[in-house]
């Protein structure tokens, strides 16, 4: 089973190299299957229907989510009505949707896991190692991904060694920033510390970047702005064996100007 994992989509920008790239991707990879991190894909904020759609018709099988997951009014609709969204499972668990699901690939089964991390993080959510305990005891199925959506390289790899050998990969998001990390742990799961950003090159985090120099130098108090340009696709590719054992992992980061 080889998978596509899709950094942080960012806005406008995220989408429209998606929407461009993610075909010939999957094409001259083989992908079976295809989740991207959703949370920011409306104006870098949240997901709303239009970005669902425009993700999904482009060849996303699956979103996973993080903290602003319920930014957008959209949500409440989208994971009432979308059975291939993934919100994190140890936060706000009174909301609509699931923290993880199961997916058919083939005549074979994914489980996609989705959990916030809780340091450095606003909100605090419960904790992810339990959460990622009790649910991996209730699946049936050897091929698991993992998308930590976290702040901290420490909580995200403790949790990859925690979990080595149990599920088949890890991936972490969150940061914006793709890590130079991805390798197979001894157990046999794949993992990477943040598989990136899929929207603004020229930018802080997806942010106009004006805004954010600012904000250090003067320190102004002005509203974020999506930035715009050059786009970048960021994301990691995992092959696994029969076993659900990671046997390639390895990132992709590549970047497209703006017409």
């Amino acid at each position: 089973m080889k998978l596509l994992f899709i950094g942080d989509v960012s806005g406008p920008p995220g989408r429209m190299i998606v929407q461009s790239e993610l075909p010939r991707l999957i094409d001259e990879e083989g992908i079976d299957f295809t989740i991207a991190n959703g949370e920011n894909s409306a104006g870098g904020f949240g997901m709303h229907c239009r970005a669902f759609h425009e993700l999904h018709d482009a060849g996303v099988d699956a979103f996973t989510m993080g903290n602003h997951t319920w930014d957008k009014k959209d949500i409440h609709t989208l994971l009432k009505e979308q059975d291939c969204i993934v919100r994190p499972a140890n936060y706000n668990t009174e909301q609509p949707g699931l923290g993880w699901r199961v997916f058919g690939v083939g005549d074979k089964q994914l489980a996609v896991i989705n959990l916030l991390g809780t340091v450095n993080m606003d909100p605090v959510a419960d904790n992810p190692f339990k959460a990622a305990d009790a649910i991996i005891k209730q699946l049936d199925t050897p091929y698991i991904l993992v998308d930590f959506h976290a702040e901290t390289t420490s909580e995200k790899i403790a949790l990859g060694w925690y979990l080595d050998g149990r599920v088949s990969a890890v991936v972490g998001t969150h940061t914006h920033v793709q890590t130079n990390d991805a390798r197979i742990l001894p157990r046999g799961t794949g993992y990477l510390t943040d598989a990136g950003m899929t929207g603004p090159r020229d930018s802080v985090l997806g942010v106009d970047k004006n805004i954010i120099i600012d904000r250090f130098v003067n320190g102004s108090k002005q509203r974020f702005e999506l930035a715009y340009g050059d786009r970048q696709f960021n994301g990691v590719i995992i092959d696994l064996d029969e076993r659900g054992r990671c046997r390639d992992i390895r990132a992709v980061n590549f970047w497209q100007p703006a017409l």
